[in-house]
C-alpha cells in the first residue's frame, strides 16, 4: 500500500504503483474527479508524518550532514531512541 498526498496525483505514478501490484492511497486534487480512496487507511499517513516531524527537530537529520547514508541512517536511529525515550521517560 503507498499512501501519499494530493501533490503525488499523476496517472503516471498511479499506474506505476498498480503495475507493481500495491494500492495507492492518494486523494484526487479537485479538478480531477476519479474513485473513491479509503479514509480510514488514509488518517494513517498522518501518524507517520507526525514522526517523521519530531525526527526532523535533529538538525543532523532535517539537513543531512552525513554524506554517508549508513552514517546517516545510524543518526536516524539515534534520533528514533531519542523521541521514544521522551515519551517513555
Amino acid at each position: 500500500m503507498v499512501i501519499g498526498d494530493k501533490g503525488y496525483d499523476s496517472h503516471a505514478l498511479r499506474e506505476q504503483i498498480e503495475g507493481a501490484g500495491l494500492e495507492s492511497i492518494i486523494p484526487f486534487q479537485k479538478r480531477r474527479r476519479g474513485f473513491e480512496i479509503d479514509r480510514e487507511k488514509y488518517k494513517e499517513r498522518n501518524v507517520v508524518e507526525r514522526f517523521i516531524g519530531k525526527l526532523k527537530e535533529n538538525r543532523r537529520v532535517a539537513t543531512r550532514y552525513d554524506k554517508k547514508a549508513t552514517h546517516f541512517a545510524g543518526f536516524l536511529i539515534l534520533a528514533a531512541i531519542k523521541s521514544w525515550l521522551k515519551i517513555i521517560c
